[in-house]
């Protein structure tokens, strides 16, 4: 299977280097770096590791930066794309475990699961994440543990067919919807709960909170 390690990044200066060098331990070749509009030196770092870069020129929004990054890797017909955030909290060492249970599965869509060691998660992110995942689980009546995790390994097919709208963090949502609503299957894999010290989430709660809601009321009214 030709897989491709997807990465947007947003002023990932600290981690990129690491996170390439280990992805490409695990015996990824090909590694695509979306950056949306960083102003530190995340591009010039991501190059000098071997990533290729994807550029928006100014922050568009990590929906944005996916959907630009699906396109690229549909266009160089690769069978799959790993998606992983760029802040180093997800462990490439779970990267083997995601080839080998989608080898030996028909699944089309696998999710790194984080909530089986939740303890180690910042509360006020496991609470967003829990209300997130409970109603997503309700939408598409299949029970997902963790509906925002971003390490997801993602079938060509299901590309090809999911019509991807939103511009921001609730593109994680959308992309899991698109997929059952079309029928494929979608599974959870457990993965390692890595939260660096010193480390400040993207995520604004209230706002991206209220986004979210706006979002599944647009997509309740689709559905």
């Amino acid at each position: 299977m030709k897989v491709c390690v997807l990465i947007p990044t947003y002023n990932e200066a600290k981690t990129i280097g690491w996170l390439i060098r280990k992805v490409k331990e695990q015996g990824i070749t090909k590694i695509v770096i979306v950056d949306d509009g960083s102003t530190d030196r995340t591009v010039e770092i991501a190059k000098e590791n071997g990533a290729e870069v994807l550029r928006n020129f100014k922050n568009l929004g990590k929906g944005n930066a996916l959907k630009k990054g699906f396109a690229y890797c549909l266009e160089k017909n690769f069978d799959a794309v790993l998606t992983m955030d760029g802040d180093g909290q997800h462990s490439p060492e779970d990267i083997p475990r995601f080839l080998d249970f989608i080898q030996k599965t028909k699944v089309d869509l696998l999710i790194g699961n984080r909530m089986h060691s939740p303890w180690l998660m910042p509360l006020l992110r496991l609470l967003t994440n829990r209300f997130m995942s409970w109603i997503i689980s309700f939408i598409v009546a299949q029970k997902i543990p963790d509906t925002q995790s971003g390490f997801r390994l993602i079938k060509r097919n299901v590309l090809e067919k999911i019509d991807l709208r939103s511009e921001n963090f609730e593109i994680e949502s959308e992309i899991l919807i698109e997929a059952i609503r079309k029928g494929f299957s979608v599974k959870s894999l457990p993965i390692k709960t890595i939260y660096l010290e010193g480390s400040v989430s993207q995520i604004n709660p209230l706002f991206d909170s209220l986004r979210f809601l706006k979002f599944i009321l647009k997509t309740l009214w689709r559905w």
